[in-house]
């Protein structure tokens, strides 16, 4: 799956699906000073931002030093808001960008792309270019602050050899976790060295997995209106009830998520949940050893239930009209199906743009890379990566975690984890 800097910028070179819209024309250069998060986005960032000027040679970008991760980039921003020297430009992590609207819109220091979208056909571009689920993930409080990006879903990886053995169907996996946890004590009692699964959420390094617990049933993370913990009650009871039974029926072993990845690529576990982004790492930590295989998550409730959305969207921070103009021409791009064909190639990601899964872009590669494509079925289960008023997400994880890790190992039981889990959330929320 691995894609060449030359093949990506070849790619780049296929016709833009959405040059005719009509943009703005630049009486001089404009230079856009662009942070996003994550240096090893470099590969897809710099020769999308290279074939974008070659197009639009009255704009350059200007990359600022990538933050390494996305909370380290939400506090640059809202330092550098403090002393007024915001990028143009920034890629916004879903969790945190209803934090940095609520920061920045007081003082005037992020832009709305309502009127631009309107000056592009309104509902109409947005229908044409973004499912509405994906497009909500730009949105706060009703309204779009930015175009998605990247997005990511957990999806499961499975050793379709462990599966079939076990007597299960690895193209036709349970849908729901009681099927899910009943296979998986099927494979472990194969051999007792052999976990049956993986759901690491004991060790990873934030929320994204236990709000995949908590959305898959149709609940929510915190309620609108009491501004406190949503998840107290059935929904979240039972989500901690299945991270224990994960260990006990299901046979997992409690490592962290790169150590349960080499497990897995040993041929050790039956299946594991993880980003679509590991595709390229697992299938070589398995060669050969056994076929693999990917499904979508499972959803407890089909209906209402669904599964958060990580990854990040473009926003517009500047307030220079002409340097707007700009970054939104920037921003049809980067979300464009031309480029998010060669971001889909590079990172595994599931694509923001519905019109990237078409035949002159992605279509062909997903039929070659089927464990890529399962990502991309779950576009219409996305929902926003959600985060706690007050600005404290991280620290509320790492205590949410620590309890997680109890009540897997048996040291608490559910009901007292998530009464201790709901006490001190709403306690951080709080402060």
């Amino acid at each position: 799956m691995n894609l060449t800097r030359r093949t990506a910028l070849s790619g780049l070179a296929l016709s833009l699906a959405m040059s005719s819209l009509a943009t703005p024309s630049f009486a001089a250069d404009v230079t856009l000073n662009v942070l996003y998060n994550l240096p090893g986005f470099t590969k897809f960032h710099q020769p999308l931002a290279d074939q974008f000027m070659k197009d639009n040679p009255d704009i350059k970008i200007n990359f600022l030093a990538p933050a390494p991760g996305y909370n380290e980039g939400q506090q640059q921003v809202l330092r550098a808001a403090v002393t007024g020297n915001l990028p143009d430009v920034y890629f916004s992590g879903y969790n945190l960008t209803g934090e940095l609207v609520h920061t920045l819109l007081p003082r005037k220091q992020i832009t709305e792309l309502t009127p631009f979208i309107e000056a592009e056909g309104g509902q109409a571009f947005l229908d044409k270019n973004y499912s509405p689920k994906m497009s909500a993930l730009g949105q706060v409080d009703g309204k779009q602050y930015g175009l998605p990006v990247n997005a990511s879903s957990p999806i499961i990886y499975i050793n379709a050899d462990l599966v079939k053995k076990a007597g299960g169907d690895p193209d036709n996996m349970p849908k729901t976790f009681a099927g899910l946890i009943e296979l998986a004590k099927k494979i472990h009692a194969l051999d007792a060295k052999t976990a049956g699964m993986g759901y690491d959420i004991n060790g990873w390094p934030d929320d994204w997995l236990w709000q995949s617990l908590i959305f898959q049933q149709g609940g929510k993370l915190v309620d609108t209106a009491t501004k406190k913990v949503a998840f107290d009650n059935e929904i979240g009871l039972n989500a901690l009830k299945l991270t224990r039974q994960f260990v006990t029926e299901g046979g997992q072993t409690l490592l962290d998520w790169d150590q349960s990845r080499q497990q897995f690529g040993a041929g050790l576990t039956g299946f594991i949940f993880s980003t679509p982004a590991h595709v390229q790492t697992i299938e070589g930590l398995v060669g050969t050893r056994f076929q693999l295989k990917t499904a979508t998550f499972p959803l407890d409730n089909p209906k209402d239930g669904g599964v958060p959305t990580g990854g990040n969207s473009a926003v517009i921070l500047t307030q220079d009209k002409t340097k707007q103009d700009a970054a939104w021409k920037y921003l049809k791009w980067i979300t464009g199906p031309e480029a998010q064909n060669v971001i889909v190639r590079i990172t595994g990601y599931l694509p923001t743009n519905k019109l990237a899964t078409g035949p002159d872009f992605l279509a062909p590669y997903y039929a070659e890379h089927p464990n890529v494509k399962t990502a991309s079925l779950q576009a219409e289960r996305s929902l926003p990566w959600a985060g706690y008023p007050g600005g404290d997400s991280v620290r509320i994880w790492r205590t949410q975690r620590d309890i997680i890790g109890a009540v897997m190992r048996g040291d608490v039981t559910p009901e007292d984890g998530l009464k201790q889990i709901v006490e001190q959330t709403n306690a951080l929320m709080s402060k």
